[in-house]
């Protein structure tokens, strides 16, 4: 299977340089091959394929200066990339989402630019990334790198560079069993709840951030446009979002390796991420949490473990008692705590997760465990 590792580039002046060029070279031949195809359908109704325009790399190079020195790869990689995206186009239009057709890529809007083949183009040279028409570049190799090289895409983030390599590593054994099965309720009151009643907290990363971003919104809003000291302030506050989502994305993927480490059965809702974020009173907050990434960090790790993540429907999960089935019809979200005629009471979120995990058919749930979460957990002062 195909795994990235993503490292940190120290390049030299002189390769910041011309890896800059090397993307506007990129940029303009994306724009180049977009209004090709935009105006042959739009003029002769007719579509331009990806191979049309393939062969057309070598022309392209010969008659411009500044292509000639970028590797033929890199262009080609730009042609598939502009190839997805119409891909992706067409997969919209069939479904009926809206389709968001390929736009023309403005400065500053194209940041990335790939080589296809390990040894044609790019290569490891010792401790240095050697990359045609750029020269050996430092990286910060962090982690061992694993499998065979296969490709290689080099992207600009907040004024850094950095590396990522698509090697081909064979599949790993999987863990060893747990018997263990756990249900997750994901929120934003905490951030997750488990069948097991342990409650993890929100961090709230971004809103913690809010005083900070303010500031440096202030500060943009005061340079003179088109100016270089706009320009630093537009890279200061994309990098201190960036570390933003470095906080995130560490935190969320340290939960979901140990929760593949734990168990051999992981349930989850089914949330509508993409639908629930419409709402506006509680946008922020959900993409703040990252259910998203988590999610995908969870599939992703019970891969390479070999263990099992269900989703399951989200209904009710949280306005039903797990202990008897009786349905809370006026639970609210500022409810934090559920009582029950039978006797249950415990957090809302655990008894979700409980729910969730009963409805993946691993139920473990029995009055023995609930008579200890009810002993353990004392109800929030009225």
């Amino acid at each position: 299977m195909l795994t990235t590792f993503k490292y940190r580039l120290y390049p030299s002046q002189k390769q910041v340089v011309l890896m800059d060029e090397t993307i506007e070279t990129c940029r303009r031949w994306y724009n180049l091959c977009l209004g090709e195809r935009k105006n042959a359908w739009e003029t002769e109704r007719r579509n331009i394929g990806k191979f049309d325009q393939l062969a057309k790399v070598k022309d392209y190079r010969k008659e411009n200066a500044y292509a000639f020195r970028v590797h033929s790869h890199i262009l080609q990689v730009v042609v598939a990339d502009l190839d997805k995206a119409f891909q992706a186009f067409f997969r919209r239009v069939k479904i009926g989402e809206a389709p968001g057709y390929p736009r023309f890529k403005g400065k500053y809007r194209f940041n990335s630019f790939g080589l296809k083949e390990y040894g044609n183009g790019f290569r490891v040279d010792g401790r240095r990334l050697k990359v045609s028409g750029i020269g050996r570049i430092r990286v910060r190799w962090h982690r061992q790198m694993e499998g065979k090289i296969k490709t290689l895409r080099i992207c600009k983030q907040a004024g850094d560079w950095y590396a990522s390599f698509a090697c081909e590593i064979p599949e790993k054994a999987s863990l060893p069993e747990t018997n263990q099965s756990v249900g997750i309720d994901v929120g934003i009151h905490h951030l997750l709840a488990t069948s097991d009643g342990e409650v993890i907290e929100n961090p709230k990363w971004y809103q913690a951030s809010q005083k900070k971003i303010r500031i440096l919104n202030r500060t943009l809003s005061r340079r003179e446009k088109g100016g270089s000291n706009r320009r630093k302030a537009v890279i200061a506050i994309q990098k201190y979002a960036q570390h933003i989502v470095h906080q995130r994305e560490d935190y969320l993927n340290k939960l979901a390796y140990r929760f593949t480490q734990g168990y051999d059965l992981i349930a989850l809702e089914d949330l509508q991420i993409v639908n629930m974020v419409r709402n506006r009173s509680l946008s922020k907050s959900i993409l703040d949490a990252g259910w998203g990434h988590f999610k995908e960090r969870l599939f992703s790790k019970a891969v390479e473990a070999g263990r099992r993540v269900v989703e399951v429907n989200p209904v009710y999960t949280s306005k039903t008692c797990s202990s008897c089935g009786t349905i809370f019809e006026h639970l609210d979200l500022s409810d934090r705590w559920v009582k029950c005629v039978c006797g249950l009471s415990m957090d809302r979120d655990i008894n979700a997760a409980i729910n969730i995990l009963n409805r993946a058919g691993h139920a473990r749930w029995d009055e023995s465990t609930a008579i200890g979460l009810r002993l353990s957990q004392e109800a929030p002062p009225l």
